[in-house]
């Protein structure tokens, strides 16, 4: 896996819910979350009818060679909207697989949905999580303080934003 171009991203299915489901439950991932407890395959279900029934939600998987190894989730998706995102790779995923996720998802929110730009909130603790965002080029736009509990007390919360004509700046450079 080198380029992001090689990446396929698509809807998530019902058929994925057991293999993300153990993604998301996979300590790696969820020591990160704001939500850390265990979830069950019901809530997770429930999580993804809810999602899927709701037009400004995206939940996307991200693969290469028709191998899923990263989700993508957005959130206030519209045209010229700002929206959320989340995301992770799957805790086997090679080396640089978060990059390429990075990489075809802002294509994906800038070019295919058309946001004006895209947020995320990282746990000031998650090291990992700020560099990434600031390789992909996002600004750090705010520190939400005491914000989040997670066990066994409350964290910072960072808010990251970017723009899709610094996207395309960055992108077009590269490109």
């Amino acid at each position: 896996m080198r380029e992001h171009t090689s990446c396929a991203i698509r809807p998530m299915q019902t058929q994925d819910l057991e293999m993300v489901l153990a993604w998301r439950n996979h300590p790696a991932i969820r020591q990160h979350m704001l939500t850390q407890h265990l979830i069950s395959l019901d809530e997770h279900r429930q999580w993804f009818e809810r999602a899927n029934n709701n037009a400004q939600r995206k939940i996307m998987l991200v693969e290469h060679e028709n191998s899923p190894f990263g989700l993508v989730h957005f959130t206030g998706v519209s045209p010229h909207a700002s929206a959320d995102w989340g995301f992770y790779v799957a805790p086997d995923a090679p080396k640089g697989s978060g990059t390429l996720l990075g990489h075809r998802a802002l294509a994906f929110a800038f070019e295919e949905l058309q946001v004006h730009k895209l947020c995320g909130q990282v746990i000031a603790e998650n090291a990992a999580s700020i560099r990434f965002h600031e390789r992909l080029g996002f600004t750090l736009e705010g520190r939400l303080r005491e914000q989040v509990w997670v066990q066994p007390h409350h964290h910072d919360l960072l808010c990251f934003g970017l723009l899709r004509r610094e996207w395309l700046a960055t992108s077009c450079a590269e490109g």
